[in-house]
């Protein structure tokens, strides 16, 4: 049985959370896992148009956010890993309510001009990717790649 991923994103507004969603999609899908990317429709329609041909996610495999949370709120779903974006506050809130009704282990994307104060203020139980990165792709890059090693370890060991 394949390791489910669940990717949520919030608003758009900070250019690298497509890019970089695209690539961590492509990943964890390499990787053998199940991928599912929740967001708002701006971030979804962003990737559909990004990625027309379907090769990293596939368009069926895109949820709304407020849908998903609720998914998961009532036990439809639930996931082994969710890779939050977190970029503003709601990001700090969304990454708060999975934790409270989700087993997967929680990674929080933090990037953006404030990103080492929302990773300040994230007090939950997740491992921080943190990049004051707005527009290059590259730090939040080498963050995922050095990480996904030990994601792809702990898929095929649990």
């Amino acid at each position: 049985m394949n390791k489910k991923a669940l990717l949520l994103l919030g608003c758009p507004e900070v250019p690298v959370q497509t890019g970089i969603a695209l690539y961590l999609a492509s990943r964890l899908k390499n990787a053998g896992m199940d991928v599912l990317v929740a967001g708002t429709d701006a971030a979804l329609e962003l990737l559909k148009v990004s990625d027309t041909e379907g090769h990293y996610v596939d368009a069926e495999k895109m949820m709304n956010l407020d849908k998903s949370i609720e998914s998961l709120a009532e036990k439809r779903m639930d996931f082994d890993f969710c890779f939050v974006f977190v970029h503003n506050d709601a990001g700090i809130s969304y990454l708060a309510t999975v934790q409270s009704m989700s087993k997967a282990k929680l990674f929080a994307i933090i990037f953006g001009h404030d990103a080492e104060s929302l990773a300040g203020q994230i007090d939950c139980n997740c491992e921080k990717l943190v990049a004051r990165t707005v527009h290059n792709p590259i730090p939040l890059k080498k963050k995922i790649d050095a990480r996904i090693r030990e994601v792809k370890r702990w898929a095929v060991s649990n």
